[in-house]
């Protein structure tokens, strides 16, 4: 309704449906947020917005969270919650369908102060506006109070720098090449620019708005769809404008090289072993949880075991619980959030084990209370055995061999990829 409204205004007419992004200005003049620009960012899903947080990105500064008035509370309402409380981002609760007869905003609220969303008026942090997108009730009210919640999170941005954002999405089209829809977050871009996005480069040779219309240059909080890049990024991949091309192409050389070598040797995730290790050298830690259990009453009894399990050392954080088998979902946050997933008398769903094994997330699987409380103790006072796990970090071919009185069988070896260093094991 925000976009048809904008549409109605001439504010955003003929908006490209597959442009996921789109401004609306304020132009309710009595208004004091009257003037100021909104990028709404169409969420096609908690999948998208996981995986571009697992990459490091940050596309959205405030979450709008809409829950209609009829239904209340549902599951993918709680899901939202787990990943935008995940992010760190400031949610703002629009109860939607307030004009349908069987509403009731009121139980809404405690549905959801019940999740730690504590209106203002209840004397909690969290706003809430009460609309109607069907007949564009408090539609305006919404964006002030965005507005506010952006004000108060002090967000800026320098438009005289180079411009740095974030992907939205990319495809490849037939007549044009690779397309990319950009969001700028800090600087101002301009067409010409060469720039490098995830291990992609190039130079912009055309620029459009959302409404389709070309642009010579877009300042901060503007979403671009762009031409001229030498291959597809992905979705969270972080641009930046670099001074040259040459510039822009050593840098892509660089992450590609980098990206291979990752591949070849992934960073363990986190897992109990890797805990254990790091709490006997570094001291405190944080142990990022997801919990999934068979029965509510498991689920309640092992969250009240895990939030007093923790302690000054080790820092266990419950980034989500509930009833049912691991599914995609939970391995995505997981994934995100570093997190180590315990299920209890539950197992993953196979799609969610082969993204676990893919992601590299460890899922510990329980049927015994007892048994999953010592496991995380012993990793908390860095007691268990760690697993050993092999990691690449180069290659080197055998020339000649030949032997060393008192020191045995020596091999003549030049190094053909990565580093060799002293005291690292090998395989044959």
């Amino acid at each position: 309704s925000i976009r048809e409204t904008a549409v109605a205004e001439g504010e955003a007419g003929g908006i490209t449906q597959h442009i996921g992004a789109y401004k609306v200005r304020i132009t309710d003049k009595e208004s004091p947020a009257f003037g100021r620009e909104i990028v709404f960012l169409d969420t096609p899903g908690h999948e998208a917005f996981t995986r571009m947080r697992s990459r490091g990105a940050k596309a959205t500064d405030i979450v709008v969270l809409v829950v209609a008035a009829d239904d209340g509370v549902m599951p993918q309402t709680v899901e939202a919650i787990d990943h935008a409380h995940a992010a760190e981002v400031p949610i703002i609760v629009a109860v939607n369908k307030i004009d349908k007869p069987d509403a009731l905003p009121d139980r809404v609220k405690k549905q959801l102060a019940d999740r730690g969303l504590v209106p203002e008026e209840w004397g909690g942090k969290t706003v809430f506006v009460d609309v109607s997108a069907k007949k564009k009730t408090n539609l305006n009210l919404l964006m002030e109070m965005i507005c506010l919640v952006a004000d108060l999170a002090e967000l800026k941005a320098t438009p005289e720098r180079a411009a740095t954002g974030v992907v939205l999405e990319a495809k490849l089209d037939r007549g044009r090449g690779p397309v990319a829809t950009l969001l700028v977050q800090n600087g101002t871009l301009v067409a010409g620019d060469n720039f490098v996005v995830g291990n992609v480069y190039g130079k912009i040779r055309a620029m459009f708005d959302d409404r389709g219309n070309a642009l010579a240059s877009a300042p901060p909080s503007t979403p671009v769809e762009i031409l001229g890049m030498e291959g597809l990024p992905q979705a969270g991949d972080q641009f930046v404008v670099v001074a040259d091309r040459d510039k822009a192409r050593g840098i892509s050389e660089y992450r590609e090289q980098k990206a291979r070598e990752a591949a070849l040797a992934k960073s363990s995730r986190v897992s109990l072993e890797g805990l254990a290790e790091q709490i006997k050298t570094a001291g405190t830690k944080e142990l990022n949880i997801i919990l999934k259990g068979d029965v509510q009453g498991s689920v309640e009894v092992l969250s009240d075991l895990l939030s007093r399990l923790s302690n000054d050392k080790v820092r266990l954080r419950l980034l989500r619980s509930g009833v049912g088998a691991i599914t995609e979902t939970d391995i995505l946050l997981a994934s995100a959030s570093n997190a180590i997933v315990i299920g209890f008398n539950v197992r993953p769903e196979r799609k969610a084990q082969e993204l676990a094994e893919q992601e590299e997330v460890d899922i510990r699987l329980h049927s015994i209370i007892y048994e999953l409380q010592d496991e995380i103790k012993r990793a908390m006072t860095g007691l268990l055995e760690p697993t050993i796990k092999e990691t690449y970090q180069g290659r080197a071919e055998v020339l000649e061999v030949f032997r060393i009185p008192k020191v045995g069988t020596v091999a003549g070896c030049r190094v053909t990829d990565g580093q060799i260093k002293r005291d690292s094991e090998v395989r044959l």
